[in-house]
């Protein structure tokens, strides 16, 4: 469904700005990855006070979400347009969290530096930099990200 959405522009800068949790939830499993492109590494530079902000409350990722949550997708006076993208950038950084726990019982069976946990997590790491980068285009352009799976739950949950 990416049909235009009658989104302002302030609407679509907020739309493509949430896409920023999940970027940042995603800076662990892509350390490896920076190191050997450095280039990449640019994307996160004027995230960097938001990254060592983010790090350094306890619980910092959970009042987030909770916030976001309850303040922006279940408040029906917010436009659709933002509620669609807040709430596909949460479930982008639950997905995460589900990795980083398959991650965590996997490096108890395996070497944490075995070739097919740095795989795997570049793997992820440049997947939700793909879907980010994607949502925070199409945001910006008024259009809906689909994203697979995860915008069929993201309409599954904002009915029309």
């Amino acid at each position: 469904m990416t049909t235009p959405a009658t989104a302002e522009v302030k609407d679509r800068i907020l739309s493509a700005l949430v896409y920023i949790l999940p970027l940042i939830y995603a800076l662990p499993f892509g350390i490896s990855l920076l190191k050997q492109i450095p280039f990449l590494g640019l994307i996160y530079l004027p995230l960097s006070p938001l990254i060592s902000l983010y790090y350094s409350l306890p619980f910092g990722g959970l009042i987030i979400f909770f916030v976001l949550f309850f303040a922006v997708v279940r408040n029906e006076r917010v436009n659709r347009f933002i509620r669609f993208n807040t709430l596909q950038a949460i479930l982008i950084d639950i997905a995460l969290i589900l990795c980083s726990l398959i991650l965590q019982f996997l490096g108890q069976i395996l070497v944490d530096n075995s070739l097919f946990i740095l795989t795997l997590n570049n793997t992820i790491f440049l997947g939700t930099l793909t879907a980010c980068i994607f949502g925070i285009i199409q945001s910006g352009r008024g259009l809906y990200p689909e994203i697979p799976a995860i915008s069929e739950a993201v309409y599954s949950q904002l009915p029309w």
